[in-house]
């Protein structure tokens, strides 16, 4: 009898760290821009299989949550994943029309490339 693999989904969502500290937005409007990203791209990638395993395994969810230094990484950081072909929502804030926010569809584990690109853009969110 062959073995199911289980391949672990993951949601990167990353935020503006110079909302709070430059900008001084309060914690729960920079929150909000994350869970706008987050939401967002569950909508616009809901007939994904790796979408649709996610959500069906709610329970089991995994997200990262990092943070990057300005507008400019963050779009660097999009440009940078939409050439590896992952799929994102960058959250626009309106009516300001202010990047915020960018998540990730879920993706399982990827390549060492991958991962260097959010070395490089991000750290994890404090």
């Amino acid at each position: 009898m062959a073995t199911l693999v289980y391949e672990h989904l993951t949601m990167y969502i990353v935020v503006r760290k110079d909302l709070a500290k430059t900008l001084k937005w309060p914690t729960g409007s920079v929150m909000a821009q994350a869970c706008h990203a987050a939401t967002a791209v569950l909508h616009t990638t809901r007939s994904d299989p790796n979408t649709i395993r996610y959500v069906e395994d709610y329970e089991r969810m995994h997200k990262v949550v990092l943070e990057t230094k300005n507008d400019e990484t963050l779009s660097k950081l999009a440009e940078s994943l939409k050439t590896h072909d992952i799929s994102l929502y960058q959250w626009i804030e309106q009516p300001e029309g202010i990047p915020t926010a960018l998540a990730t569809a879920p993706i399982p584990e990827r390549s060492p490339e991958v991962k260097d690109l959010f070395k490089k853009y991000c750290s994890l969110y404090r």
